[in-house]
């Protein structure tokens, strides 16, 4: 590969899957070589005559750094005199703790067992930094899966009684998303919803939500933007249809009842940022089966986060994702609740109350305002799902949520081109 810069073999485990030339000065992808085995190129890429796109490759590799956007992140990088945060996965291998891709400098004899994050120790030094703490030592190891962590929020990988770790803060006055996170998870606890189960700690002095990686050394989460970019989306079919087809294709099991339960927690919880990369799917990575749907994961924009409390009420105006512009709608995506028990969510909102009791960021008057909040959504749901048992399914495409995105961690202004 001429002018390749930095070469390497994208690997998936101790599979090779194609030749790549990263660029030294910016990280991005500079050229694609010889693919090794196309059922093992990322999930989303598309091969033309047996040829991986590498514009595709690209983003998908710039996908896996930590976004421009991340609190604090730019201190960090001058801390480290590292221009860009793509830079920062050459320096752990492109490895992560979501999947099991990694990069292996080319003609090294390295293995998967040798350097995953799964198995073996990582490098706090860049979790820290992003939390504001100093390192323990001058030389600044870059070995860390905090490299390849997705959104905004303040977070970092830790390990704890030998279990993988995230733990992620909050925004705003309220810094009110771990507590969130808590009691999504409790919420789906009690409709028996498949979930990630977070826990609350306390950093110095600010609430995080702490949640046990769910992928293991054998599986990897495929988020829904890449498993939309299978399949060409027609005009007429919907973003809904489109990714429930393309699920369906792959051999994803169980999708649509998993997306039904998604969507009638997103209205309760008044959810405003399940953007694509926030949902998605489970498969192993040796077979490349897919096991069906990830549980439910990253609510913590929910419960009017970022309202001030007297705009908190059950029928405000927010913003809803990833298929339509407001969650009445996506409400009417739902085909059967035969599944969703309203009388589990009794007296709810004083789980809520006792997740926030103490709390400086939640005060009385803000935690009031939701719990009534709460009290009339669930009202609400258990209306509007009679209501809808009754209507025949509709799905309008022209009532699609529009092209802003959440792509990489990061919101993408331009739309996929599903045309």
């Amino acid at each position: 590969m001429a002018n390749a810069g930095n070469n390497y073999i994208l690997m998936h485990k101790n599979i090779p899957v194609v030749q790549i030339g990263l660029d030294a000065a910016t990280g991005a992808v500079l050229s694609v070589g010889t693919v090794y085995q196309k059922a093992h190129v990322p999930v989303g890429i598309s091969l033309h005559h047996g040829s991986i796109d590498r514009g595709a490759l690209n983003a998908w590799w710039r996908g896996r750094a930590i976004p421009a956007s991340r609190a604090g992140i730019q201190g960090v990088l001058q801390a480290m005199q590292i221009a860009d945060t793509p830079l920062l996965l050459e320096k752990c291998l492109g490895l992560s703790l979501s999947d099991q891709y990694w990069i292996c400098p080319a003609g090294a004899e390295m293995m998967w067992e040798q350097v995953n994050f799964f198995e073996h120790p990582f490098s706090e030094d860049v979790g820290n930094l992003l939390f504001g703490k100093p390192t323990k030592s001058a030389q600044v190891s870059l070995m860390s899966p905090d490299n390849t962590s997705d959104g905004w929020l303040r977070k970092k990988w830790i390990v704890t009684g030998g279990k993988r770790c995230l733990l992620k803060g909050g925004s705003g006055a309220s810094w009110q998303e771990p507590y969130n996170e808590v009691f999504a998870s409790r919420v789906m606890e009690r409709l028996h919803i498949p979930h990630v189960s977070y826990g609350l700690v306390m950093v110095d002095g600010y609430p995080y939500s702490i949640c046990e990686d769910f992928i293991t050394p054998d599986t990897e989460l495929i988020p829904a933007w890449y498993v939309m970019q299978t399949v060409k989306k027609p005009n007429h079919r919907s973003l809904y249809e489109h990714y429930l087809h393309c699920c369906e294709r792959l051999g994803v099991p169980g999708i649509r009842e998993a997306v039904w339960q998604m969507l009638v927690l997103d209205y309760l919880i008044v959810n405003e940022d399940r953007h694509q990369n926030n949902f998605g799917v489970v498969r192993r990575a040796d077979t490349l089966e897919y096991l069906g749907a990830a549980p439910i994961y990253d609510s913590g924009t929910s419960l009017w986060f970022d309202k001030p409390a007297a705009m908190i009420r059950a029928g405000a105006k927010v913003s809803c994702k990833p298929f339509k512009s407001t969650h009445e709608r996506q409400l009417q995506l739902v085909q059967d609740f035969s599944w969703l028990d309203v009388s589990a969510l009794l007296d709810i909102e004083e789980e809520f109350r006792k997740i926030v009791e103490g709390s400086v960021f939640v005060d009385q008057v803000r935690c009031d305002a939701i719990c009534k909040g709460l009290r009339e959504r669930v009202r609400m749901l258990e209306d509007a799902a009679r209501a809808l048992k009754t209507q025949v399914f509709v799905d309008d495409v022209q009532l699609d949520l529009g092209k802003d995105i959440a792509y990489g961690g990061q919101v993408k202004k331009e739309a996929p081109d599903w045309d």
